[in-house]
């Protein structure tokens, strides 16, 4: 690790998930051949916390994962990826998904079963650990795991984190996507314990809103490569930006380091094979400001 890097986790789920390219997805009753199959963990807790060690050196994931073949290959996974695990185990199965990526880059994904997630009640995980990070970003939990969460200088949340939302955890980050129904539906919720809102446009940038009133927008950056790809650019927004803020850039310099994070993994197959590195975003980390002071 970068000795100026900040000490980063992620608290959320995995996924095992099937990926496959298909020329379009299939219409009601179509037969169709898909091509290119690979399998990875995926989920936004997994390629967030891929992202982030990639950027800082390391990251931990707080997750949940089943006593089954899926757990234990994206364990292994997961850790030759850089990232160090602590996963609480469950009878039940890891959630799978499949998910299928068109002709023009775009994914739909398809889960099965409940996703897993890691709760306060997990005395195994260590919580304490969440106390001398300098960022986490959360995507799933309970409210427990979320106050642990809380003892991080920065702490960014996903509104898909339903269940430990809308009860009174302050947030110095909610990060979303404008396009997506399920996640503005909750932002409700939780818009109130947020110092800074978030919303990204994909090709159009985005828009954020911090508590005092004051607002702006920020354009996507310019991809490094050909689109190939969806999958993961979100989650690794939510890096990027969940980085630069506990690094302590200003708003905008975690904004722009965000979009970087989401326009390089479009350009590769699947989450992992193309996440920006902290050598080709150039330099070190800054250590002159703090985030948490910046946010208020």
């Amino acid at each position: 690790m970068p000795a100026d890097a900040p000490r980063v986790a992620v608290v959320g789920h995995v996924e095992w998930v099937q990926f496959a390219r298909v020329p379009h997805v299939p219409g009601a009753g179509e037969v169709m051949h898909a091509r290119e199959p690979f399998s990875e963990p995926a989920g936004g807790g997994a390629v967030a916390a891929v992202q982030l060690a990639r950027l800082a050196g390391a990251a931990t994931l707080f997750t949940a994962l089943g006593e089954d073949d899926h757990g234990r290959r994206a364990e292994t996974r997961l850790r030759a990826l850089g990232v160090e695990l602590r996963a609480a185990r469950r009878a039940q199965p890891t959630r799978t998904a499949v998910t299928l990526v068109d002709d023009a880059g775009e994914r739909t994904i398809t889960t099965f079963g409940p996703r897993l997630e890691p709760t306060g009640g997990d005395v195994e995980l260590a919580w304490d650990e969440l106390g001398g990070m300098d960022a986490v970003y959360f995507t799933a939990g309970d409210v427990a795991a979320l106050r642990a969460a809380r003892a991080a200088r920065v702490l960014v949340a996903s509104p898909r984190a339903t269940d430990a939302l809308g009860q009174g955890v302050e947030l110095d980050a909610l990060v979303l996507s404008a396009q997506d129904a399920v996640e503005l539906g909750e932002l409700a919720q939780a818009r109130g314990e947020a110092a800074l809102v978030v919303l990204t446009e994909g090709a159009r940038g985005g828009a954020y809103t911090e508590r005092s009133g004051a607002s702006g927008r920020w354009t996507a950056s310019t991809l490094p490569g050909a689109p190939v790809d969806s999958y993961g650019c979100g989650d690794s927004f939510a890096a990027g930006l969940t980085y630069g803020l506990g690094a302590g850039m200003d708003i905008a310099g975690a904004l722009e380091l965000a979009a970087r994070c989401g326009a390089t993994c479009l350009t590769g197959r699947g989450p992992y094979e193309r996440q920006l590195t902290l050598a080709e975003r150039g330099g070190g980390a800054p250590t002159n400001a703090r985030a948490a002071d910046q946010l208020g």
